[in-house]
């Protein structure tokens, strides 16, 4: 009946995918950025531009279209079908017109469970492909954007795109349409054939119909809101939790386990609380439905028992039983519409931030490759120079003021300077990790600008001093730059740096797994790493940041000698404060406030008053302290 508490299996598949959805509202970041929002209205721009996904597909999606419609019709006729076969056969006492019937009933019970089968397959491969399909081309655009986007856009959020708000879409494809249209087609359907059976009967239910959808979309944005509070105030919990576990050494240190322990109740509390409240809200809808529901029971049986009993009008009894079976199906689907809204909603609003993502243009686009000067990667010589560069990471606080400087192929360019002296800023701008706001960058005299980035990183080695491993083994890390080296030659670019011993004495040597971000190994092995993967890239750009500082004294020494092999006939940039690194840089650029303020090779630099040879006095007497 309209009243009971079973649903379709229709129902409860959109009920169990939407219910997910609406629970799985992002709670708020703590990082001082304002929260996402988990809704959004409907846009019909945007759900086209959804469904464009599912063009690569068409021939799925439509013959999923067909199966939901077909849903949709079946499931009106089933309870038409079944009063059918009361009003004739039962009432009339006709044994064979009652096998007939129940035999077409089961068949066409068969037929419609097929058909569900194959819906709910189709909706989920759908789903799938269009998912896939998402987040091949979130990564593929996140691969394009500049650096800038990433250092302004946190973490979490982008990881967001590609979980929750892809999961999101998910469900607007795969549940929420054509969940909504066989529901849709239920209601139709069902009171099509009760406006045919009895017209004054059907006027009563269609005046309460409204109603319940209402009381239904009230009480569902009420849900939605009290569990969005329950998940706001969990996510707290679970903050709390994870900084206390990896603060545990400080919180015992300084004895604020109490305080801690306090402040955790607290959150404990609050949680409580708008779980109570949620459930307060749910525990006074579910019975105002179903009371709602028991008063169209009454009032639907009062006005058909009186048309049954009416001697005016002479209902047949087996119509009225048709009739309850009919309002069945058409009142089935009303709140499982309501849920489909909710997460239709939600999904909204996550293709919003998937588009949004998805149209954010790089800060610049590469000139095509016959512009940039250079014909042939090969052709790259190394040679760079700054001319008159300024450079802001932010509008109107510049970072590099008129920097003009040259480096030849073979040399080695040393940046030295206090931190925040725009040595980095240097670094960013010859490796196109920007593009300079004032002056211009030349690579073998063509302007960075017009030289593609693909072609300028293939002839391009970084190693920093919080360098990047990737989960594998030691090989996949050093064959990052050559993913097709083989085993001679990973090793070869090993031992070029005298550190194949290093490497073998791990417990399985070159197939020993580093672990996320290279978890499994010292400081000085995961730096060591990053030399035997330049060294194996072969760059004719070398840019060392701070690259010897995880290295301990002894293992540097055994470096020099390989480091002079690696820099020799390359282009280098070198920061660093250890002086053994630049002490033999073909030039020394000193920098103060974004201006080069001395230049010069070590033994210029050391012999004159200036930053220079201040920096140095401070490393002498670090040394021998």
């Amino acid at each position: 009946m309209a009243t009971s508490a079973r649903k379709s299996t229709e129902s409860q598949a959109a009920t169990g995918t939407a219910g997910k959805m609406v629970n799985a509202w992002r709670a708020p970041t703590h990082d001082g950025e304002p929260n996402e929002a988990a809704t959004k209205p409907l846009e019909w721009s945007l759900i086209a531009w959804i469904y464009q996904f599912t063009n690569p597909h068409a021939p799925k999606r439509n013959r999923l279209f067909a199966f939901v419609v077909l849903r949709s019709i079946q499931l009106p006729l089933m309870a038409w079908t079944l009063g059918r076969v009361i009003e004739g056969p039962v009432s009339h006492g006709s044994a064979t017109g009652l096998a007939w019937g129940v035999a077409g009933y089961l068949a066409l019970a068969a037929f419609t469970n097929g058909t569900l089968h194959f819906r709910q397959r189709l909706a989920l491969e759908l789903g799938e492909s269009v998912v896939q399909d998402l987040r091949n081309a979130i990564f593929a655009h996140l691969q394009e954007l500049r650096m800038s986007f990433f250092n302004r856009t946190k973490l979490g959020r982008i990881i967001s795109r590609t979980t929750s708000d892809v999961e999101a879409v998910r469900a607007g494809i795969q549940d929420v349409f054509f969940v909504s249209i066989v529901g849709s087609g239920q209601i139709i359907g069902a009171g099509l054939l009760m406006a045919l059976y009895d017209l004054p009967l059907f006027l009563v239910v269609s005046l309460l119909a409204p109603v319940l959808w209402c009381v239904n979309l009230v009480f569902r944005k009420r849900l939605s809101q009290v569990h969005r509070e329950v998940h706001e105030s969990f996510s707290r919990i679970t903050s709390s939790l994870a900084e206390s576990v990896n603060g545990i050494e400080v919180t015992q240190s300084f004895v604020r386990q109490d305080v801690n322990a306090e402040r955790f109740s607290d959150l404990i509390d609050d949680h409580s609380q708008y779980t109570l409240k949620a459930a307060r809200t749910s525990g006074s809808f579910l019975p105002l439905l179903e009371f709602n529901n028991q008063i169209f029971l009454a009032l639907l049986l009062a006005v058909g028992g009186y048309r049954v009993l009416s001697p005016d009008i002479q209902m047949p009894i087996g119509s009225l039983i048709q009739f309850f079976f009919l309002a069945n199906i058409l009142f089935q689907p009303i709140q499982a519409l309501g849920e489909q809204y909710n997460a239709a909603l939600t999904a909204m609003a996550g293709a919003e931030r998937i588009r949004e993502l998805l149209q954010t243009e790089p800060d610049w686009q590469d000139a095509p490759r016959e512009d940039s000067g250079i014909t042939q990667g090969n052709d790259i010589a190394g040679r760079v120079r700054f001319e008159n560069v300024g450079f802001e990471y932010d509008a109107g606080v510049p970072v590099l003021h008129e920097v003009s400087f040259a480096a030849e192929p073979g040399q080695t360019i040393a940046l030295v300077g206090h931190t925040g002296s725009g040595k980095t800023s240097i670094i960013n701008l010859v490796a196109k990790f920007y593009l300079p706001t004032a002056g211009r960058v030349l690579i073998d005299e063509a302007d960075m600008r017009a030289l593609p980035n693909r072609q300028l990183h293939k002839h391009l080695g970084i190693v920093l001093q919080q360098n990047f491993l990737f989960s594998g083994t030691v090989r996949d890390n050093i064959r990052v730059g050559r993913p097709d080296a083989d085993e001679v030659a990973v090793r070869d670019a090993v031992a070029k740096l005298d550190c194949l011993d290093l490497i073998e004495a791990l417990p399985r040597g070159f197939d020993t797994e580093v672990g996320e971000n290279g978890c499994n190994l010292s400081l000085g092995q995961r730096q060591l790493l990053c030399f035997a993967r330049a060294m194996l890239a072969d760059p004719r750009i070398l840019i060392l940041d701070e690259a010897t500082s995880s290295i301990d004294i002894l293992t540097e020494a055994r470096l020099q000698h390989a480091l002079a092999k690696l820099l020799a006939g390359r282009t280098a940039f070198v920061i660093a404060h250890r002086l053994s690194t630049i002490r033999h840089a073909d030039l020394v650029l000193v920098l103060a406030n974004g201006r080069i303020v001395q230049r010069g090779t070590h033994n210029q630099l050391v012999s004159q008053p200036g930053t220079y040879r201040e920096l140095y006095e401070q490393f002498i007497q670090a040394t021998a302290a």
